[in-house]
């Protein structure tokens, strides 16, 4: 509203210049565009992310399965675990062991992989997901997860965006700027020998 009255208070200002009335309206269109652009974009990247997480946690559904690991015994402690089944409670120690589990194509494996189990003994069984060929593989993302995701790349996308209106709209007031101070220094150095002087009209 500021700058929508400033555009009208310049347009019959005697002492208007050209370059002020130009500044005026840049700042409307960049204020209009912070309004409108900015929440556009961030809405529209947000949807696209969705989408596109949504997809990604259908496939991985799809292509991840849980299943049951039992302890063979504990791994050395200096040998670390190659994978975290896991991986949601990050703050909870993890213990490497020695396990063995049967893929959803009904292949065997053995391997040393990670766990939250606060005693290690054979025998026991815990969860761990894997690929088709019982390859070991992360957690497969959740819908809440991905909207989360989906919301932050929005909110990021609206602010990068205004963060360019801005930048811009800097941009031309500071080239107006120096535009004015050059049309000062050539109207100074016009009128500067012969200011003071009785009879030059100074």
């Amino acid at each position: 509203m500021r700058t929508a009255t400033g555009v009208w208070r310049w347009r019959h200002n005697p002492l208007r210049r050209a370059t002020d009335l130009f500044e005026a309206w840049v700042a409307l269109v960049a204020a209009v565009l912070l309004v409108t652009a900015a929440p556009a974009v961030g809405w529209i990247t947000a949807n696209q992310t969705d989408e596109s997480l949504r997809q990604s946690v259908r496939m991985q559904r799809q292509q991840r399965h849980a299943v049951t690991a039992t302890v063979l015994r504990p791994a050395p402690p200096h040998k670390p675990a190659p994978y975290d089944p896991e991986s949601s409670a990050a703050g909870e120690q993890r213990r490497p062991v020695v396990a063995k589990w049967t893929a959803a194509d009904g292949s065997r494996h053995t391997g040393t992989v990670s766990t939250v189990l606060r005693t290690v003994r054979p025998g026991d069984t815990f969860t761990i997901w894997t690929d088709p060929a019982g390859r070991i593989v992360n957690r497969p993302m959740d819908a809440a997860t991905a909207g989360v995701h989906a919301v932050l790349a929005g909110i990021g996308a609206a602010f990068a965006a205004a963060g360019l209106v801005e930048c811009a709209r800097r941009l031309v007031v500071w080239r107006l700027v120096r535009r004015r101070y050059a049309r000062l220094d050539r109207g100074w150095a016009a009128a500067g020998p012969d200011w003071g002087r009785t009879g030059a009209g100074s």
